[in-house]
């Protein structure tokens, strides 16, 4: 039983203590939502392109922090799997 208890606080609490799912400022994750709000704005051609690329690159830029500098294990965790699905989306189109 201890031992779930620990990993419990491992996984969603800080090391004061604090349940931690989402922080502010995350700057990477807000370029993320805004490039893809402008690439959405844009219908076609490399602009477009672009800031697709863009928003990916942030949002990688924020599973790589999430990774090595997540709060808990869950945030690392997250950051993980949004690597895994960046990395497979850029190579399979």
């Amino acid at each position: 039983m201890i031992k779930l208890r620990f990993l419990l606080q491992k996984t969603f609490k800080d090391k004061e203590g604090s349940i931690v799912i989402g922080q502010f400022p995350n700057l990477p994750l807000f370029g993320w939502i805004l490039l893809q709000i402008v690439a959405l704005n844009i219908h076609k051609g490399h602009a477009r392109t672009a800031f697709q690329d863009l928003a990916m690159a942030s949002l990688f830029t924020w599973s790589y922090l999430e990774i090595t500098d997540g709060a808990n294990y869950f945030r690392k965790l997250l950051g993980f799997v949004i690597m895994i699905v960046v990395v497979v989306s850029y190579f399979t189109g």
